[in-house]
């Protein structure tokens, strides 16, 4: 059985960037466990790929994704530009449809300088500003974020692998994770392939899976999860530069994991509107509403069981998971609502489906849902669980916190040592 010093459960971005991180600085022996032929095949892979400003994040509820966000933006840019990717900066623009959202729209330029940005960043603009820079654009007023790109983060996933491979990390791939047992200090994780590896040490960072994980240790019992799936729509080429600007609509419920439908400018060139917010039963189950029935089955016990109960009695939440699957069902319903601030735009514009991902917020023992990071720790792992949306933007930054966390807890008690690297540790830190 082959025996690891660090075991990092989870080959998304997150997981990906604190492998590097760790091989960078210890000589230890670190290993990677992904249950996919590839790393970043999830999230990673499946998401805007908008490189955020934090200006919308609040301070005080969401900042260490916020402060993340910041830091990491910088650094992504460096390394896009190091290994030759694709770096567009599009800009956003966050719109308000009325007085009320333009209150908000105020709430944000406030938040950006606190949250470490420039004030020259962004501009609160009126709406006859907003029709000069983009004519198909209707609304009330709007922020122009101007230091927002688009990136493709599934290929920055896979870069940055070859970079942790460089520093020694092991990526053991198609390895899905059957059972968890502690065993003399170390811990042993079987695989359904019937191979077991052991570490002394367990970090969790498998996204939608990463609480089911804390639970086998004992830790977040008191917590549940749900999983939407936010679904897209691709413009035809001809309708492709409509507006070319990211733009994203004040959300009306900001409570709720929902967001407000945008149009989003790709990597590719390419633009897209969406997304809705379906529940469905996995982290995976990308297009139907079920999935596996033995998921689903689970799925529902712990609904019904768990703190989800009691959010299933917000009647708010309820009307919005219904209006939800409307969108879902009608590509029609999806466009009225971005007819809201492009009236322009047709159903008909839209002939296939995007790329659809998937969110899984975390639902505290009140029912609520968790708006920021939850980071718990045991005897001998580390667990980074609720790590969503702006999760990519943030990942380089936010991974050196979790290494240096990990630093101050005694979990990283190997012999340091000096690697090249693409960013530096102790600047960000």
């Amino acid at each position: 059985m082959e025996k690891y010093d660090i075991a990092i459960i989870g080959g998304g971005l997150l997981g990906t960037s604190i492998s590097y991180w760790i091989s960078n600085l210890y000589d230890a022996k670190v290993a990677v466990i992904e249950k996919e032929s590839e790393v970043g095949m999830h999230t990673s892979s499946r998401n805007t790929g908008v490189v955020h400003s934090p200006f919308y994040l609040n301070p005080d509820k969401k900042g260490k994704l916020a402060r993340a966000a910041f830091l990491s933006h910088e650094m992504w840019k460096t390394f896009a530009q190091t290994k030759g990717l694709p770096w567009n900066m599009v800009g956003t623009m966050e719109i308000a449809l009325d007085e009320n959202q333009h209150k908000i729209l105020e709430k944000y330029m406030d938040w950006g300088p606190k949250n470490g940005m420039s004030e020259k960043d962004a501009d609160l603009l009126n709406s006859n500003e907003v029709t000069q820079r983009e004519p198909n654009i209707r609304c009330h007023s709007a922020i122009h974020c101007k230091t927002d790109a688009v990136v493709d983060y599934g290929e920055f996933t896979r870069k940055l692998k070859e970079e942790s491979q460089r520093n020694g990390t092991k990526f053991l791939l198609n390895k899905k994770l059957e059972s968890i047992e502690d065993l003399d200090g170390s811990t042993t994780l079987a695989f359904q392939n019937k191979e077991k590896i052991s570490s002394k040490i367990i970090v969790n960072c498998a996204g939608g899976y990463s609480l089911d994980i804390a639970k086998k240790f004992g830790l977040a019992n008191d917590y549940s999860s749900l999983h939407f799936r936010g679904e897209y729509w691709i413009a035809s080429e001809q309708y492709s530069n409509l507006v070319k600007t990211n733009v994203y609509s004040v959300p009306k419920y900001p409570d709720f994991p929902f967001l407000d439908p945008h149009w989003i400018i790709r990597s590719d060139g390419k633009s897209e509107v969406g997304p809705n917010a379906v529940p469905v039963s996995s982290p995976e189950t990308y297009s139907g509403y079920v999935g596996d029935i033995e998921t689903f089955i689970s799925k529902l016990t712990e609904v019904v069981t768990g703190s989800t109960r009691k959010l299933l009695l917000n009647a708010d939440f309820m009307n919005l998971v219904a209006k939800e699957w409307l969108s879902s069902l009608s590509k029609t319903v999806m466009i009225e609502r971005i007819q809201e601030f492009m009236p322009k735009v047709k159903p008909e514009f839209f002939s296939e489906r995007g790329t659809a991902g998937i969110r899984t917020p975390l639902i505290t023992p009140d029912g609520n849902f968790l708006p920021d990071v939850l980071e718990l720790s045991g005897l001998n792992s580390y667990h980074i669980l609720n790590y969503n949306s702006p999760g990519a933007t943030g990942a380089p930054a936010y991974s050196a916190y979790v290494v240096k966390s990990m630093q101050e807890k005694g979990l990283l008690q190997y012999k340091t040592r000096k690697t090249d690297s693409i960013w530096d540790f102790e600047t960000i830190v």
